[in-house]
């Protein structure tokens, strides 16, 4: 089945300027700033003064050609790659638009990445400079003596030790000294960009295996980020709050250069570990964010009230469920005038106060658009949220489209799909339901990879890897083609729908199913630490004692919270034994991409003797 595309976008805004002429993602600012340049552009703390910093679309604009013309000091060819290391700031955003100005490439990089993989993108990618936080980390990724021959400059934000690094290493200078000499850069002149040239060498972080580099042009971008200004409608006075890392194109696309396009504000947050903080301080109103970050606070809200065990008085269970009627009634699911609305009107007058405005205050209480994306959300989590007022909106994408295929919006959402394709996007679906993509927002292809770029297309199409169903023109999502599990009986589950359903207990922080192969599925859960304690005291176990979490006891309590989490799940889709652990998977420990979904193969190796001794254990064949 194939939808046609809608008609794209033909200019970013309406009213004054010329966004016809924007055609790369360096005019794009140019433009912004000639139209409104005194606006608010960004709001970032600054540590030193103990404050907020913020930042016009002029004075960005300043800023980034003071760092073009120093760019241009170093005489970098046309399309040479340039590495940026930074936390979500101020700097990062305007040296990725003056190496797109100078007609680089940028190959953006989580800072919390760790040194091993950042070195293996440097010399694959073949980066020319290197942008890094502090000249710590640079010693850290050249600690490994990885040939990086290509690159020959190291600019670092902060200089914390003198000595200089071996005389026949990459040119080491601070940020400030670096912009200082800038004045006496003569400015030589470079092409400008061209809508195909690249925009952008953005490394998959994946789920298994080494990760590509996915080739994204100034057309490709651009393409998205007008489909997303028709399809989220956002505005001058819109706040984001810019919290997931630059590295990734979904923060990119909706987090950076879609406020370019609005004129909207963006506040770096301080630290993830700060975000609950600045939420309440910078009070967004348009967060975008992946189902993590809404499944800690849905667990939170579990929690509070009792665990989501069935009291016979439930305000939070009576609050969603007149909220939820609510929204479907004013998605026209529902008829608006019966007795029934009237009293969801009651109920939710009554409840709000207590139950839904506790909630949207958490998100700084002004929040008029959420967009979830990156991974799945669970069902159960979004009906939360709508019914407690946070318009959350699901949407579907990957890397190699820039990311946003089909999204949702705040007044056509089904939360059960990730709504219809954006304007200009097709979709179409192949062999065993494998969705399929074509349109101006598809890659090029993989970096220096012929071979992979010719298997992700089939006849023009790009192949996703994912399983899903059109219906009324929405997508859903039904699995991952290469997750899916098959037991040893021939029963096929796709693994993210089980860990979906047992994120909605507040016990579970972390999930990992595993189970191809065999007669029966298993899960690893990471178990919140206070959750962990209240379950222990009631079983008569010491929490402190790591014996504790392979005590019969407490594998008996945390199985029957998994089958009361997976009930409504097929048979052969209930996991039938459960691995505890209090370790959290992070970025760090490499257990986690940067979109926060677990990576499989990692865990499995992590967690493979215990998986195997429990199949043993019971007395299951090898697999």
């Amino acid at each position: 089945m194939m939808l046609a595309p809608l008609q794209d976008a033909s200019c970013l805004l309406s009213g004054a300027g010329r966004p016809e002429d924007v055609h790369t993602l360096a005019d794009l600012l140019r433009w912004r700033a000639a139209r409104t340049p005194a606006a608010l552009a960004y709001r970032e703390y600054d540590r030193e003064s103990d404050a907020w910093r913020s930042w016009s679309w002029q004075e960005a604009r300043e800023r980034v050609e003071q760092l073009a013309i120093a760019l241009a000091g170093l005489a970098l060819p046309a399309g040479a790659r340039v590495a940026i290391l930074l936390p979500n700031c101020v700097d990062a955003a305007c040296i990725d638009l003056a190496v797109l100005a100078r007609g680089g490439v940028p190959v953006p990089l989580h800072a919390l990445e760790n040194p091993e993989s950042i070195a293996w993108i440097l010399a694959d990618s073949g980066a020319s400079v290197l942008f890094a936080d502090t000249d710590g980390d640079w010693r850290r990724i050249a600690a490994l003596g990885r040939d990086l021959p290509a690159l020959r400059h190291v600019v670092a934000r902060r200089i914390e030790r003198a000595p200089a690094l071996p005389a026949e290493g990459p040119r080491l200078r601070s940020l400030a000294s670096w912009c200082a000499a800038a004045p006496l850069v003569t400015e030589s002149a470079a092409a400008p960009p061209r809508d195909g040239d690249l925009a952008a060498l953005v490394y998959t972080s994946g789920t298994t295996g080494r990760p590509k580099g996915v080739m994204l042009t100034h057309a490709n971008v651009l393409s998205n980020v007008r489909a997303a200004f028709e399809r989220f409608a956002p505005r001058e006075d819109d706040v984001f709050l810019s919290f997931l890392p630059l590295s990734h194109t979904f923060e990119r696309t909706a987090g950076f250069y879609l406020p370019i396009a609005a004129g909207s504000c963006v506040t770096f947050v301080r630290s993830v570990a700060q975000l609950g903080e600045d939420l309440r301080t910078v009070k967004p109103t348009v967060l975008v964010s992946v189902p993590r970050i809404y499944e800690k606070v849905y667990a939170g809200l579990q929690a509070a009230a009792g665990g989501g065990r069935p009291r016979a008085v439930d305000p939070l269970a009576w609050a969603i469920g007149a909220g939820w009627r609510r929204f479907e009634r004013r998605q026209g699911r529902r008829a608006r005038w019966t007795p029934g609305a009237a009293l969801d009107a009651l109920l939710h007058a009554a409840l709000d106060r207590v139950v839904g405005r506790p909630l949207r205050e958490r998100f700084g209480g002004r929040l008029r658009i959420a967009v979830s994306g990156g991974a799945p959300l669970a069902p159960a989590i979004a009906r939360c949220f709508l019914g407690l007022g946070v318009d959350i909106v699901q949407g579907y994408g990957m890397t190699e489209t820039s990311p946003v295929v089909a999204s949702n919006a705040p007044d056509d959402n089904d939360p059960a799909t990730v709504g219809r394709p954006l304007p200009g996007v097709e979709v179409r679906l192949g062999e065993d339901q494998e969705l399929q993509v074509r349109g101006p927002n598809v890659m090029r292809g993989y970096w220096n990879r012929p071979a992979e770029t010719a298997a992700a297309f089939l006849d023009g199409w790009l192949r996703t890897g994912d399983q899903a169903a059109i219906v009324d023109g929405r997508v859903r999502i039904v699995g991952r083609l290469k997750d899916i599990l098959v037991t040893a009986t021939g029963e096929k589950i796709a693994p993210a729908d089980v860990e979906q359903a047992l994120m909605g207990d507040a016990l579970f922080e972390q999930a990992f199913v595993f189970g191809e192969g065999r007669p029966f599925l298993g899960c690893v859960v990471v178990l919140a630490e206070q959750g962990w304690r209240e379950l222990a005291e009631h079983v008569g176990l010491d929490p402190e004692d790591p014996a504790a979490l392979r005590a019969p006891g407490a594998i008996g309590a945390v199985m029957r919270r998994v089958q009361r989490q997976t009930a409504a799940l097929p048979r052969h889709g209930q996991p039938r034994r459960v691995v505890l652990t209090r370790d959290a998977w992070t970025l760090a420990n490499g257990l986690l991409t940067p979109t926060l979904k677990p990576k499989r193969n990692n865990l499995q190796a992590r967690f493979g003797a215990v998986i195997e001794a429990l199949y043993e254990a019971a007395g299951a064949p090898a697999g």
